[in-house]
């Protein structure tokens, strides 16, 4: 789902796929839209949630952290996790945390 925030290009998924597939992902679409992107998924699998992060390296130098946003927006699937500034993701234990995760994330270009 691409969106258009603020003239930022905003890229949110939900679905099951793994932490190293979403990866994946993540950077593919970097590399294609390389400045004024956000990426964030949720991802539930094997029972286990997971959330990850992506900016383009112009909303890193414009103050957004990735590493920030996951740990906060984690806590809504009751975990932490870390990264880079422009790449971040966490783990919880809460699957049913996972959307409140992904507009807690999104929160961060208001």
């Amino acid at each position: 789902d691409a969106k258009e925030q603020n003239g930022v290009k905003v890229i949110s998924y939900q679905g099951a796929l793994t932490a190293d597939q979403v990866k994946t992902l993540a950077f593919q679409i970097r590399n294609v839209q390389a400045e004024k992107l956000f990426f964030v998924a949720g991802c539930v699998a094997d029972g286990k949630p997971s959330l990850t992060v992506l900016l383009s390296d112009d909303l890193v130098a414009g103050g957004l952290n990735a590493t920030n946003i996951a740990r906060e927006a984690a806590k809504e699937i009751q975990g932490g996790g870390g990264g880079q500034p422009f790449f971040a993701s966490a783990g919880g234990k809460n699957a049913a945390g996972i959307q409140k995760a992904i507009a807690k994330a999104l929160e961060a270009l208001k």
